[in-house]
């Protein structure tokens, strides 16, 4: 079994998950204040059984379920040793909502959901499989003041398939993704075409029409990316990803093209949901794929930085014309794991 995290938008009782998460952050606060007293003291650092005992009873006095304080506790000392630091950040008023539950604790009731006494209706985007729902549930607010509610459910495993079809995936800035097959993938430059509204709302100080416009570009590039991704799994059995860095090239002149582009979260959807669809998915060094031909292996192609202009090259030993995004996506599949002779493979 394998767990799956499914979002949904909250539309009603906004306004007692308002209160509720700054009953959180009191609770986040004191923990933070004990760690503290315990490092100036010179104490055992305090575990999350230990900080369970010290709120125990305080459910009443700050309006949240127990579990809820529970579940606060526990991801404190969870936080504090993943990042293996002495003490974590406080809670403020600028710190977005977030209210924990056990999974236990929340309850099917048609298309909306009971927790603690109240029910949650949300906008039903897609339907929950049965399953047991999961510790990680939680509550949770973006800068735009809206609630989502996150539920971490059981799923049965997939069976893996057999690589029968195969792909190789080139990420570039001019197009998102070049696979093997010859096809691209077009940048939806997201953030290009409303940069110059953002801007506008930047300078005139209009903060809530800023963050508006940031969730209309985060929102559809998420959903171009989530499409495109979901439409590779589905066509294809294999799939390899070249490891390009984002991180190194956000340091760089073309760091708003690369955060545009967001490779990042393209290739954690493509990770995921090969899992989920019984894919297989492999990210494989890159290097010289561009330059190195794919039908003889000559590193033939045009180098350094004047040489990226050049889209399309020839071959200096074997003569084979090459699209120079195809034939990196080519060199990509024909590097990873799976040999086999796959669509998108040579045969020599």
């Amino acid at each position: 079994m394998s767990t799956k995290v499914y979002r949904y938008r909250v539309k009603s009782l906004n306004g007692l998950l308002n209160k509720q998460a700054r009953a959180v952050s009191y609770v986040w606060n004191f923990c933070n204040d004990t760690q503290k007293h315990a490092l100036k003291w010179r104490k055992r650092w305090p575990t999350g059984f230990d900080l369970d005992k010290l709120t125990a009873g305080s459910s009443k006095e700050l309006g949240i379920h127990a579990g809820t304080i529970n579940a606060v506790t526990a991801q404190y000392a969870k936080s504090r040793k993943q990042f293996n630091r002495p003490y974590l950040r406080y809670r403020g008023k600028k710190s977005l909502g977030w209210v924990p539950l056990k999974g236990r604790d929340l309850k099917r009731e048609g298309n909306a959901f009971r927790f603690a006494g109240n029910t949650f209706r949300v906008f039903n985007s897609r339907p929950l499989p049965e399953g047991k729902i999961k510790d990680g549930t939680c509550f949770s607010q973006d800068r735009r003041g809206n609630w989502f509610l996150n539920i971490v459910v059981e799923v049965p495993d997939v069976q893996a398939r057999q690589p029968l079809r195969g792909v190789g995936i080139d990420l570039g800035l001019k197009d998102l993704a070049t696979l093997s097959t010859g096809e691209k993938i077009k940048h939806p430059r997201c953030f290009r075409q409303l940069e110059e509204r953002l801007a506008k709302a930047q300078r005139a100080g209009k903060k809530r029409l800023a963050a508006k416009i940031h969730a209309k570009i985060a929102n559809t590039r998420q959903d171009f990316l989530h499409k495109a991704s979901t439409d590779i799994v589905r066509r294809f059995d294999y799939i390899a990803v070249g490891n390009v860095s984002s991180g190194k090239l956000a340091k760089t002149k073309m760091a708003k093209s690369v955060y545009d582009a967001s490779w990042h979260s393209f290739k954690k959807m493509l990770a995921y949901k090969s899992i989920a669809n019984g894919a297989w998915y492999e990210e494989v060094n890159e290097a010289f794929s561009s330059v190195t031909c794919s039908s003889c292996n000559a590193r033939s192609g045009p180098n350094g930085l004047k040489g990226l202009q050049v889209r399309q090259w020839v071959c200096a030993e074997c003569g084979c014309v090459h699209d120079r995004d195809q034939n990196a996506a080519l060199n990509i599949l024909a590097r990873a794991g799976h040999r086999t002779p796959v669509e998108g493979i040579r045969l020599l």
